[in-house]
């Protein structure tokens, strides 16, 4: 909470002063909004703004982008179809990513050459989240459509911080993990 009595958004709980813990979905927190719940959390009137859980799933999704850009300056993110391809054949892959504009056709393929590599049971985890827009910006390069996120220490938090997005946002046509819609993603 601020000096002036409003909420403040503090997923990463460094900030100073006493926190209300509000389960990390955009449905529980524009029902806590609802119900005054920080109110209560706080023993005293607060202000919880209506954009509170977009700003919320700003920080969550700044965060996630913070992350993959960091996994591709660790070498730990390959990008466009062909190299996303080779990849996958490597067995180094933790997530495929693919923009929420990217063409079904695009994914089914990678999907099949996925499959076809996990004839042991495996799965990789599949991230749309971010416009090709976003993940242009993000990785400082143009047109980034497919990218596979490797298997390492910066890929791992990258692949976390996708998946708290995920479950914040919810079930989705584009916050799949795991293939499925919504569904989170193993490690």
């Amino acid at each position: 909470m601020a000096p002036d009595n409003t909420v403040v958004v503090d997923v990463k709980g460094t900030l100073p002063g006493r926190g209300v813990w509000v389960t990390a979905t955009r449905q529980m927190v524009e029902e806590a909004i609802k119900k005054r719940v920080f109110a209560r959390g706080f023993k005293e009137q607060v202000k919880a703004e209506e954009g509170l859980a977009d700003q919320v799933e700003k920080v969550l999704e700044q965060k996630a982008l913070s992350a993959l850009s960091i996994s591709r300056k660790a070498g730990e993110l390959i990008t466009g179809f062909s190299k996303t391809e080779g990849a996958l054949r490597t067995g180094r892959v933790l997530a495929l990513l693919h923009a929420t504009d990217a063409s079904e056709d695009g994914i089914k393929k990678l999907a099949a050459i996925a499959a076809s590599m996990n004839s042991n049971g495996g799965t990789h985890a599949v991230l749309r989240l971010f416009t090709s827009a976003q993940m242009d910006l993000a990785l400082g390069r143009d047109n980034v459509i497919h990218a596979a996120l490797l298997a390492g220490q910066a890929g791992r938090n990258c692949l976390n911080q996708a998946q708290k997005l995920a479950r914040y946002r919810g079930p989705s046509d584009h916050s799949g993990l795991a293939g499925t819609k919504g569904a989170v993603a193993q490690d």
